[in-house]
Formats: C-alpha cells, sequence, structure tokens
C-alpha cells in the first residue's frame, strides 16, 4: 500500500474506519491450520519460485482474456 494515498485521504470518517481495521487486525492473531494438502501445494509454489517458473500478472491478465474470448 502507497503511504502517499493514506497521507492524501481527508474524509475523516473513512480514516477512523481504516484505523479501527488496523487496529483490531493487528490486535488479533489468527492461527490457521493448514492441511497436508494445502502444504503440498505451497511447497510446489516455492519450488517453482525457486526455479523460476513464473508468469508475470500482464501474462496472466493477456492469458486469461485470450481463453475468456475463445469460448
Amino acid at each position: 500500500m502507497d503511504i502517499d494515498k493514506i497521507l492524501s485521504i481527508k474524509n475523516k470518517d473513512f480514516l477512523v474506519a481504516l484505523d479501527k481495521l488496523i487496529s483490531s487486525s493487528s490486535s488479533e492473531l489468527e492461527f490457521v491450520e493448514i492441511f497436508n494438502e494445502q502444504k503440498s501445494m505451497l511447497e510446489m509454489s516455492e519450488r517453482d519460485i525457486n526455479d523460476g517458473k513464473l508468469i508475470s500478472q500482464e501474462a496472466m491478465d493477456k492469458r486469461n482474456l485470450e481463453w475468456l474470448n475463445a469460448k
């Protein structure tokens, strides 16, 4: 998030709501159980990253549009 965007907000109600959101999320630590299948998927993703098997968001967006237009 760009801090300049936050600093430029003038709407007090919005800032108060944002403060409450940030305060509540940072004060409550939440633990999520990860199942073996999810852990395996995360490990596979980590290997892909380490092996350089990546695609940019722009390329993925283009691929998705082509797929949608083909239907």
